[in-house]
């Protein structure tokens, strides 16, 4: 099972014959190959496995997502994890400021 944060396409660009992009997560920027996602463009939010995206969300599936994950890191804080993230959805970094 794969469990991917959502990331946001902030470039495209072609490297050696391959669409790739590169994929804000929350203030980490990554590359990743765009082969199984042709349709994506900049802006868009996709999911990434071993370093290929391998589907698109629109915004509002990636901030649900989003959401998600800043609940389970916030049930790990409850529980006495050391847990260092700052939120990952919008809503959360809303409200935290």
């Amino acid at each position: 099972m794969c469990l991917a944060i959502p990331g946001k396409i902030i470039e495209i660009y072609d490297e050696n014959g391959l669409i790739m992009g590169k994929i804000d997560y929350s203030g980490t920027v990554n590359r990743a190959c765009l082969a199984y996602v042709p349709e994506a463009q900049v802006g868009d939010y996709v999911i990434v496995h071993a370093g290929f995206a391998i589907s698109l969300l629109n915004e509002q599936e990636a901030q649900k997502s989003l959401e998600a994950w800043d609940d389970v890191i916030d049930k790990l804080k409850e529980e006495g994890y050391q847990v260092e993230s700052d939120p990952l959805s919008e809503k959360r970094k809303k409200e935290k400021k």
